[in-house]
C-alpha cells in the first residue's frame, strides 16, 4: 500500500505561481510512475501531467505545456508540480497518483484507471 500526501496548494492571483508536492510512502519510489490530475467544481477530473520512474520521461496535457512542469526527487520520495502563469481556470483540487510500473505513452498517462494509488488532493484557487 502506498500513501500519497499532497501539499502546496493555496490562493494565488492570476499570473502567479505555485509548486505542489506529493510525498509518497513507497519503499521503492523510483519504480512508480507518478501523475497529477485536477478536478474543478462541476467538472470531470482531467489529466495534468505524469512522469515515469527512474530517468523520468514526462507527459503533459496540451493545455498545460509551457506553464506546468512535473519533476521528481526519488531520494525524497516526492513528485512536484511547478505551476506558472496561473489562470482562474486552473482553480481545482489537484490530486497526485501513483502507478506501480511503467507508463508507455501519453494516452496511457492520461487514463485515471492505470493508476493504483491516489492522494486526497490539495486545493488551488486562482483569483482574477
Amino acid at each position: 500500500q502506498v500513501q500519497l500526501v499532497e501539499s502546496g496548494g493555496g490562493l494565488v492571483q492570476a499570473g502567479g505561481s505555485l509548486r505542489l508536492s506529493c510525498a509518497a510512502s513507497a519503499r521503492t519510489f523510483s519504480r512508480y510512475a507518478m501523475g497529477w490530475f485536477r478536478q474543478a467544481p462541476g467538472k470531470q477530473r482531467e489529466f495534468v501531467a505524469a512522469i515515469r520512474g527512474g530517468a523520468g520521461t514526462t507527459y503533459y496535457a496540451d493545455s498545460m505545456k509551457g506553464r506546468f512542469t512535473i519533476s521528481r526527487d526519488n531520494a525524497k520520495n516526492t513528485v512536484y508540480l511547478q505551476m506558472n502563469s496561473l489562470k482562474p481556470e486552473d482553480t481545482a483540487v489537484y490530486n497526485c497518483a501513483a502507478k506501480d510500473g511503467w507508463i508507455m505513452s501519453q494516452s496511457q498517462a492520461a487514463q485515471e484507471g492505470v493508476y493504483d494509488y491516489w492522494g486526497q488532493g490539495t486545493q488551488v484557487t486562482v483569483s482574477s
